[in-house]
């Protein structure tokens, strides 16, 4: 197992360099600069902010330049947010998104699973068609619909909850946008568990298993569980990686400071080192989570060994 893992975090190092390498020329050479304004700034003072910046060197040089400081940490400064590096911006928002993400993947892989496996053992019943056409509305409404209907409800019309900012970070003030960051994933996990459960079941070693005079609690724990979870904890690395870096739509909503609306405010500004930094941000998280998956994909399923 320490073999495997130190493979896959020696295979990250490209994948790495080609994420950086592909997003750096992209966005570059998207139209407009950092210093594109409506209102033009004079030619002396562009030509001083180009510099300043090094936007005069070749862009190769640029790129080579970038890659030596990333290596070392260094994201480079925010064009826009002048009195702040990209690594300062991440370390002030990243705990927001963190913490509101970590309730919003518990609140979606715990009610999805359970969803799941209620309606599989169930199947063709009234519930199983009920939680599937949640489930099904859940995936097709985007949460920039559900968040403002959740809004409105529960904080306008009840008056029950804060309409939006952090607050002092208690759940009274988590409880809207973690829910509306939850519902989509929460659907998509109900589905892969019903299928799994539903398939899981009818295996023979189930069939076994109840021949033998196990319960149904048993059965369904003890065996169909870690079958059914197989699907959920593939779907669970980019799943965490989208909930734990933030939505851009739920923290504009909501107001809450986090990483998610950098990278919009940094796409719409041209800011090249903001964007590159929240890109390699989810990368990184995406690329660690996919070795967390992978171990307890072996865990759950005793067929699989990393040697």
């Amino acid at each position: 197992m320490l073999r495997f893992i130190l493979r896959r975090l020696a295979s990250a190092v490209p994948t790495l360099f080609i994420v950086v390498t592909l997003s750096f020329f992209l966005i570059r050479f998207a139209p407009g600069g950092p210093f594109s304004l409506e209102r033009p700034l004079p030619p002396q003072i562009m030509e001083n902010m180009i510099r300043a910046y090094k936007l005069d060197l070749p862009l190769w040089q640029q790129y080579l330049n970038y890659l030596a400081n990333v290596v070392q940490g260094d994201f480079g400064p925010s064009y826009v947010y002048r009195d702040f590096s990209v690594g300062q911006l991440m370390l002030q928002s990243l705990p927001y998104s963190m913490q509101l993400g970590s309730y919003a993947l518990i609140l979606a892989l715990v009610g999805g699973v359970s969803a799941g496996v209620f309606a599989a053992l169930r199947r063709n019943g009234l519930v199983d068609h009920l939680v599937m056409s949640v489930a099904t509305v859940g995936v097709t409404v985007p949460n920039f619909v559900i968040a403002p209907v959740l809004s409105l409800v529960f904080a306008v019309f009840l008056r029950l909850l804060p309409a939006g900012g952090w607050g002092d970070g208690s759940a009274r003030f988590l409880v809207l946008p973690a829910l509306a960051l939850a519902l989509p994933q929460l659907a998509v996990f109900a589905r892969l568990t019903r299928g799994a459960m539903i398939e899981a079941l009818a295996a023979d070693h189930i069939r076994t298993a109840r021949a033998y005079g196990l319960s149904a609690r048993a059965v369904v724990v003890r065996h169909a569980m870690r079958g059914a979870l197989l699907p959920v904890v593939s779907y669970l690395a980019p799943a965490a990686a989208a909930l734990l870096t933030g939505s851009v739509v739920i923290e504009t909503v909501f107001g809450i400071p986090g990483v998610g609306r950098y990278f919009v405010l940094g796409a719409l500004n041209r800011d090249y080192t903001l964007v590159m930094g929240t890109v390699v941000l989810v990368a990184v998280f995406i690329t660690v989570l996919n070795l967390v998956v992978d171990i307890v994909y072996a865990l759950l399923d005793p067929r699989i060994r990393h040697d």
